[in-house]
Order: C-alpha cells, then structure tokens, then sequence
C-alpha cells in the first residue's frame, strides 16, 4: 500500500510554524525571520514534500472577506450600537467592490480570540483583518504579524506599535469640550465613569479629562472604573449619589452607561439635569429617544469603519486611496446637561 503524501499541514507541524508561515515562504512573501524560514525549508526537504501549482494558486487567490474578532461576550456586543455603526461604515466600503465582512464573536478568554485568528490565518479565510479596542500590552500586532495577516487597527496603538491605523484627528477635543460646558455651567464636581483599564482609549480620555479639569484648578471629584455595560453604570451612580459629598455632573465612557445611569438616578429620585448633569460618548441613536435626550460626545463611527476598510482594501490593491484619519469628536448639547445646582 502507498504510504501517504506530506501535506502542507506536516511541514509547518515538524518546522514548528502555522501552514499561513509555510505558505508565505513558498510563495516568496515577506514578514518571516530567516531563522523560521530555514526551518521549513529543512522541514519541506526532510519530508521531501513540494507545493502543486494548483495549491500555490488557491493560496494565492483572494478570498474576498475581511475578518474581525470581537472579545466581548455575545450579550454585550448586542447591547452594544458601538459595533454596529463600524460594521456599517466597514460594510459601507467592502460591499460595493464583492467584498464581505467575516466576525467571530469569542468572549472574554484569551486563548479564545488568539485561536480565531490563528484559524482565520491557517485556513485562508480572510484577506485581512480589522482590530478594535487597542489594549495596553496588546499582542495582537505581533501575533498577526507573524500569521503574515493583512492587519488595521481602528484606534491608537498602544505604545506606537507599527501597525496602520485609523483614528479621528482632534482626539481630545471631544471630551475637553465636555468639560468646559460642564464648568462654563458652574459645575465643580464632575466624576467621570470609565470602561475598563485594559483599553488605551479608557486611560487616554481619562487623562484628558483630568488635565482638561486641571486647567481649571479643578481635579475629578469621583474616577469609577467600569464595564461598559448598563449593570455596571448603575453600580456606578448608586456609588456616586450615596456620597455625601457627590457629582453634580457626570462623564460617561459611552452612551448606554450615560443611558443606563441617567435612568437610575431618576429613579433614585435625582432630577436629570436639575441636580445632575450627564454626557455620554460616541453619539448613539438612542442619545435622542431618552428623556431627557442625552448630551455627548459624537465620535464618527461609520467614518471609522469606513477607513479601516479602506486601508486594508488598499493594501490588496483594490482602491488607491486610503485617508487614516476622520472628523474630530464634537460635543453635541442636548437635555441631559444644565446648570449646577445651587
């Protein structure tokens, strides 16, 4: 009986590498250490195995998709328009050239959302990839790097890690308006509610906020490190109204905290925005269907996605041009928002 074939599959196994390795090495591609490179030509010669034309031509083929792994438990991603806007705007860009969009939801574990990438890479499923939500510490860069994946970051690097990137210009002037509408209306004890602090956005704004403050001669009355999500928010507001010395105003990290903790301190009795003022982030559609309608920062979401997608589509070269960087946040002024009481 014949003995089997060596497969792709064996030589990046004894190399010691993803087959998205062997394959880049095969085909002449860059991103691969000599050190890796050697190690699968020894691997290719001791198995005596060699490409087919017809497997270098599948591997070079597009595969016309865009992945995108979320780290969020499928629960809060569904209560969450954060994402729905970026896919929009990445949608917006890839549909009209046959492109589609491929997103896997894994939740919180680690092992989970760097095994999606590793499968998306292996299994030549994407021609790139979209990354959010840049993380202090992140390893994403280096893993895809390696995974020679085609990789955006929507956001800012952490520590200016070499990887293109799409963010809105004007970064800070979004939350530095929040706060200069909070003091121009009197207010001197502003808290601010944050997401987690794993997330470069959570501790840049947070910064931001407090020098904004500072200019002022004024620091945070209340910092609350939270969720992102609507339990967590009340969790926040209970905290801050059962002070005695509490905010009159508050900065949420986003709109659905700003939502959820403008609800429950109306609740609790507490006037919005006669005895607390509250702005959100991000300018979600339903800032305007809550009463009172909700003051926030607007950050261009769609417009984000949109170049994301365009700077990947440009490094496959599908379009020419690629702008990294969208409209500034802007303070949109609604009811949730007035003068300090007293």
């Amino acid at each position: 009986m014949a003995s089997r074939k060596p497969t792709i599959a064996d030589v990046a196994a004894l190399a010691g590498v993803s087959v998205a390795a062997v394959s880049k090495v095969v085909n002449g591609k860059g991103g691969i250490s000599a050190p890796t490179r050697d190690r699968v030509l020894t691997a290719a010669s001791k198995l005596r195995w060699t490409p087919s034309a017809a497997a270098v031509a599948l591997r070079s083929a597009k595969t016309r998709a865009i992945g995108m792994v979320a780290k969020r438990s499928p629960d809060l991603l569904s209560a969450d328009p954060h994402f729905t806007l970026l896919i929009s705007g990445i949608e917006g860009e890839l549909s009209p050239l046959g492109y589609g969009l491929l997103l896997h939801i894994v939740g919180e574990e680690p092992s989970a959302e760097e095994a999606a990438y590793r499968r998306l890479a292996d299994e030549r499923r994407v021609d790139g990839v979209v990354l959010t939500e840049s993380r202090i510490g992140d390893t994403r860069f280096e893993l895809l790097r390696t995974l020679g994946v085609n990789t955006v970051l929507i956001g800012t690097p952490w520590r200016a890690d070499p990887v293109p990137s799409v963010q809105a210009t004007g970064l800070d002037s979004g939350v530095r308006a929040a706060v200069e509408h909070l003091v121009g209306h009197g207010h001197r004890r502003v808290a601010y509610v944050s997401g987690p602090e794993d997330r470069v956005h959570t501790l840049y704004r947070r910064r931001v906020f407090e020098d904004a403050l500072a200019a002022h001669d004024l620091a945070p009355s209340h910092t609350i490190v939270s969720d992102f999500t609507a339990a967590g928010a009340v969790d926040a507001i209970g905290k801050l109204l059962a002070d005695r010395r509490r905010p009159t105003a508050v900065l949420f990290a986003n709109d659905s905290m700003a939502v959820a903790g403008m609800s429950a301190a109306r609740r609790l009795g507490v006037d919005v925005p006669g005895e607390l003022s509250v702005i959100g982030h991000d300018d979600l559609p339903l800032g305007e269907l809550v009463y009172p309608q909700l003051t926030t920062v607007r950050q261009d979401l769609v417009g984000l996605g949109r170049a994301a997608a365009r700077v990947l589509l440009a490094s496959l070269g599908e379009v020419a041009d690629a702008p990294t960087a969208v409209r500034p946040p802007e303070l949109v002024v609604r009811e949730s928002t007035g003068p300090a009481p007293g």
